[in-house]
């Protein structure tokens, strides 16, 4: 069967015949409910791995809306689509700001319902490289801001500064750093947070369809535009949009969005009226968009009119203080959605997931987190809980790593800097893993791990400071 599987739940059993032998036939694995409640059920069981939700809108028992509050609360990043009757788009487009993914009018073309699978598929696998959309507000401001490093107080900083104005704003950093969760809490630290936040995947749209996508279509428009669909500028008028991925649109689109951005302005695919729109831009990449400019994959006008605010998410590897508190938040968290008790990590555990490289960031750590709170027993997280890639990361060679790391070094110093800052970057690394090694050998315990470092206690505890190391909590004994 498919790795790519879909829930499809409609009361009417013809419908879903239909739907489900059309996604078979495009490669698809399908369950197919009647019974909206037995398919939410379906859903809460982890072990199917849905990649999708294609619901109708409106059914005896429970309504697409119920189900997609449903998941919005549990599994936000699972993409939902809306099945609806022509009279009924408007309901089906309130759905989308409130979340849904698309929808999809009766009656359909096998065509326009693979397309749709086919994006909610992609966008689903690109949601899991970053950190879940929380699913309450006290939730989002106790997570992404989670951390006291200096580089996440500058984040904080600049965040606070930004979210009130409309200007545009640039986010930046390797999958898994948490931009969609930056760019939720711009929209809602501003006036327009009562108004839609909608988002969009430029890497999950095929190039064919992200104009129909961004800016909608008109009946007859092309193949299989069988009515007229508004697009995600519309959608999110006097609201946010988010586009994520934004290095992945390509070039003659970038010309369009352009203009948008310009003059506030578009028309539909095959349509004639000029629509005009208030939105506040924010974008998304995982990439250096400067050298994207440089290699002529990007327009530079572009660029300049999405870099007003620049905001840079580091990796966790560059903001290794905060891992501690995001473990201790995590666990928290799947506590209370998995109705586990985890009241301590031992050591041995701690010590594993502290110094692990973390090459998905805080959404890598989220998942294993939540597979360790998962398979825990006694209210303790164990070394034996983790994932073999954690678990075994320190017995892996390290010669590839090791020169990879010596190359960065000598191009920092060839693109020119100093030769003191780069002895001082390395001493202070090398000094941070021989204190995790001591404190790992002495079971966390600061007095003892002085000693063999041959320091004071006041020493050592200056020296984490510093180095932003965060102390093991309480629990450990001291003497």
């Amino acid at each position: 069967m498919s790795s790519k599987k879909i829930l499809v739940v409609d009361d009417e059993k013809n419908i879903t015949f239909v739907i489900k032998a059309i996604l078979e036939k495009g490669g698809f694995g399908v369950d197919a409910w009647n019974d909206p409640m037995a398919a939410l059920k379906a859903l809460k069981n982890p072990a199917h791995g849905y990649c999708a939700v294609i619901t109708d809108l409106y059914m005896p028992q429970m309504s697409g809306m119920q189900i997609l509050d449903e998941l919005r609360g549990t599994q936000p990043d699972l993409p939902v689509v809306m099945i609806t009757a022509f009279g009924s788009v408007e309901s089906a487009v309130e759905a989308l700001k409130k979340g849904a993914f698309d929808y999809v009018t009766k009656p359909f073309e096998q065509g326009e319902i693979l397309a749709i699978a086919e994006k909610a598929a992609n966008t689903h696998g690109l949601r899991q490289r970053e950190p879940l959309p929380l699913s309450s507000e006290s939730e989002l401001s106790q997570s992404l801001l989670v951390g006291k490093s200096p580089q996440m107080q500058e984040v904080h900083r600049v965040i606070g500064k930004v979210a009130g104005s409309p200007s545009t704003v640039l986010l930046s950093g390797e999958s898994g750093t948490g931009k969609e969760l930056v760019a939720l809490e711009i929209h809602r630290g501003s006036d327009r947070a009562e108004k839609p936040f909608i988002k969009i995947n430029c890497a999950a749209i095929p190039q064919s369809l992200i104009e129909s996508e961004l800016f909608g279509y008109e009946k007859g428009a092309f193949t299989g535009a069988v009515s007229s669909k508004p697009g995600r500028f519309e959608l999110a008028h006097e609201g946010t949009l988010f586009l994520d991925e934004i290095a992945e649109m390509p070039v003659e689109m970038q010309v369009k969005l352009l203009r948008v951005i310009q003059e506030s302005e578009f028309e539909r695919v095959g349509g004639l009226s000029t629509l005009k729109i208030d939105v506040r831009l924010i974008a998304a990449t995982n990439r250096d968009l400067a050298k994207e400019v440089r290699d002529a994959r990007f327009r530079e006008d572009l660029f300049y009119r999405l870099n007003v605010v620049p905001i840079y998410l580091p990796p966790l590897r560059e903001r290794r203080a905060d891992i501690e508190d995001l473990i201790y938040f995590f666990a928290r968290k799947f506590n209370e959605r998995l109705g586990k008790n985890i009241q301590t990590i031992d050591h041995a555990c701690l010590q594993k997931l502290l110094t692990y490289s973390w090459p998905g960031n805080i959404r890598q750590l989220e998942n294993v987190l939540e597979r360790a709170v998962l398979m825990s027993e006694g209210g303790i997280l164990r070394a034996q809980d983790l994932p073999p890639e954690v678990l075994e990361a320190g017995a892996e060679p390290a010669s590839a790593e090791a020169e990879s790391e010596i190359n960065r070094i000598l191009e920092e110093f060839r693109a020119g800097k100093p030769f003191k800052d780069i002895v001082k970057s390395q001493t202070q690394t090398i000094e941070r893993q021989i204190i995790e090694q001591a404190l790992e050998q002495n079971a966390g315990n600061i007095t003892k791990t002085a000693v063999r470092l041959g320091l004071s206690r006041k020493g050592l505890q200056l020296k984490l400071k510093e180095l932003g190391m965060v102390a093991p909590r309480a629990g450990k004994e001291e003497v």
